[in-house]
């Protein structure tokens, strides 16, 4: 440790707050917070042996830290949660953004909620319920909803009135508060059904429905005592597939986390009024934190936001910041939720559950990243690569006569997508569109061409198309002073006119495109790397194209804004009539005057020509 380094360690306060280690560029790879700073920062820089694995790396590359004051540990606890969210330091747990989970959306702040499928939950004031663990699941439930309960279809923010119902009502699998007169309570109470079978409570909901089918039945109401009947049947078939785990009805989510090297994996187990409702896996790679340390992070990160909270949360042994995450959840809730360490019983049985499903998930884990480095070292050794392709980035071009020309760049991490790490340009600087070589070149250039900002390059760069592209590929690199940095190669389809069986991969200082025999599991990742950059090329260009077909004839006209524009819209019902209605009709829209009319109608009649 240096001078430096201890010096500033004499100065650090022994209050609350959080810590900041820098290594020598100044980047932030670890956010920490402490009860007390000094104590915390000294067990860094002092403790020799039985240092874990994570401490011995971090330490060997700080070169500085910074620390930050808070009243209590509480703000400590805050506070780091933010700093972790800026930074995204190297050496924490990051639990990765799961928009890509599908979630379920009820919209309680309209008289008439809807229920719809969405990706990522929002602060809106609407109920979320989820994550599903997939998109089958979730389209699964929302359609038996929809089935059982007669939530409105109507997908608008508000509802717009209509003469009569659509085809739904008269499948009875409507209400229709669009043409027909509901109470507001009616409906409201059909939602609180669907809230409690949406939060497991489908034993409760069952005794409810029968209590209120019964007096229907009662009042001679048969007609709603079927109906409630056929809901009540529906729920207890559902009732049927789900498993009970515990005899007390209580809401409570159970964690689990195991470790093998450099890899970590939590598993949630989600329990709802007694039943297990789902589970869900959590990866983490080049993890170096211990798995109390894991837990803990997931659950300030897990539960931040609009996230259902349990009563229960379980974890596999005692966190050290469990009382104080247990304060920060009941804040986040606006009521008592207990972060438990159960050692016997059936919430014990949860936890040995949870444990088992992890190691198994883990096992399966490991067998695929197994599997994907083994086919990773074919491609190194059918390419001749320098080195193991653990990051492959892929650039495609896309665009109709030159029109709306973009690029777009994939990248593939240990043989699998890294979505997050996808990227889009439009293309600015080229003036003949059509020129595939420039586009090409343009994309390279920005993504290559920002010095360190660059980084981290891939160990294999592909370029969809044949010689040509990769000597754009290798001329670029060489104008960068990249070249030493990454290999390259172009793929290429099969001209089938030719009597070519398979698409052609390409590499420097080859004439003939590589042959990969029967060995064609390296040429099939490779072709779906390179399909996968098409795809990711050509959506973005039918999103550029679809954007422009949608600018209006109304845009390019002097003194016509938005608003004006949305009233003209809205009163003709679009482009044909605002084309045929006189200057005297266009200045009595609202929002207009005689001279925009004026001008409006000139330039529509010097559009249409002579």
């Amino acid at each position: 440790m240096t001078t430096e380094l201890i010096e500033k360690l004499d100065r650090v306060s022994t209050g609350p707050g959080v810590y900041l280690m820098k290594d020598a560029e100044g980047t932030v790879i670890y956010v920490g917070k402490a009860g007390n700073l000094k104590k915390r920062l000294t067990s860094y820089f002092k403790k020799n042996n039985g240092m874990d694995l994570k401490t011995g790396i971090l330490v060997k590359k700080i070169a500085t830290f910074e620390t930050l004051l808070t009243h209590t540990e509480n703000e400590a606890l805050i506070l780091e949660s933010n700093l972790i969210k800026r930074h995204r330091p190297r050496y924490n747990v990051i639990l990765k953004d799961d928009k890509r989970y599908p979630s379920l959306r009820l919209d309680v702040q309209n008289p008439f909620p809807t229920l719809s499928i969405v990706r990522k939950p929002d602060n809106d004031g609407a109920l979320y319920f989820g994550p599903f663990s997939s998109a089958h699941a979730a389209r699964q439930t929302h359609h038996f909803i929809e089935k059982t309960f007669g939530l409105r279809k109507c997908r608008n923010r508000r509802l717009k009135q209509r003469t009569r119902p659509c085809l739904n009502y008269q499948m009875g699998a409507c209400l229709a508060p669009c043409s027909r007169e509901i109470d507001p309570d009616d409906y409201g109470a059909i939602v609180r059904e669907v809230t409690l079978f949406l939060r497991g409570r489908t034993p409760e909901l069952v005794n409810t429905l029968k209590t209120d089918m019964a007096a229907a039945a009662r009042n001679q109401d048969f007609e709603t005592a079927a109906v409630l009947r056929d809901r009540m049947f529906a729920l207890q078939r559902t009732l049927e597939k789900q498993v009970a785990v515990t005899a007390d009805f209580q809401d409570r989510d159970v964690l689990a986390a195991v470790r093998s090297e450099n890899l970590c994996l939590v598993t949630l187990l989600s329990v709802r009024g007694g039943y297990l409702m789902g589970m869900r896996h959590f990866r983490f790679d080049n993890a170096l934190a211990s798995a109390d340390e894991t837990i803990d992070a997931f659950i300030r990160q897990y539960y931040e936001g609009s996230r259902f909270i349990p009563n229960e949360i379980l974890t596999p042994s005692r966190l050290e910041d469990a009382d104080l995450l247990g304060e920060w959840l009941s804040s986040v809730k606006s009521r008592r939720v207990h972060v438990l360490w159960p050692q016997r019983g059936e919430r014990a049985s949860l936890l040995r559950l949870a444990g088992e499903n992890a190691r198994d998930a883990l096992d399966e884990w490991i067998a695929e990243r197994s599997a994907d480095i083994g086919l990773l070292a074919r491609v190194q050794k059918r390419l001749h690569l320098g080195k193991l392709p653990l990051r492959i980035e892929c650039v495609d071009n896309s665009n109709i006569s030159g029109t709306n020309p973009v690029g777009a760049l994939v990248v593939f991490e240990k043989g699998r997508p890294d979505k997050s790490a996808y990227r889009k340009y439009r293309i600015k600087s080229v003036k003949d569109l059509n020129d595939d070589y420039a586009c090409m070149a343009e994309v390279l250039k920005r993504r290559f061409g920002r010095g360190e900002a660059s980084k981290p390059y891939p160990d294999l760069l592909m370029v969809d198309g044949g010689k040509g592209q990769l000597n754009i590929a290798l001329a670029v690199m060489a104008e960068l002073g990249i070249s030493d940095r990454f290999e390259a190669a172009a793929i290429a389809k099969k001209d089938e006119k030719k009597g070519e069986s398979e698409d052609k991969i390409f590499r420097p200082g080859r004439a003939n495109p590589i042959l990969f025999g029967r060995d064609r599991d390296p040429l099939f990742l490779l072709q779906r790397i390179r399909d996968e950059a098409h795809r990711f090329a050509i959506a973005f260009h039918r999103k550029r194209r679809s954007n422009s077909a949608l600018t209006s004839v109304l845009d390019g006209v002097s003194g016509i804004g938005k608003k004006r524009k949305t009233s003209l819209l809205r009163h003709f019902g679009g482009i044909r009539k605002i084309r045929e209605a006189t200057e005297e009709a266009l200045g009595a829209v609202p929002g207009m005057n005689a001279a925009a009319a004026k001008r409006l109608k000139a330039a529509l009649d010097a559009m249409d020509g002579p």
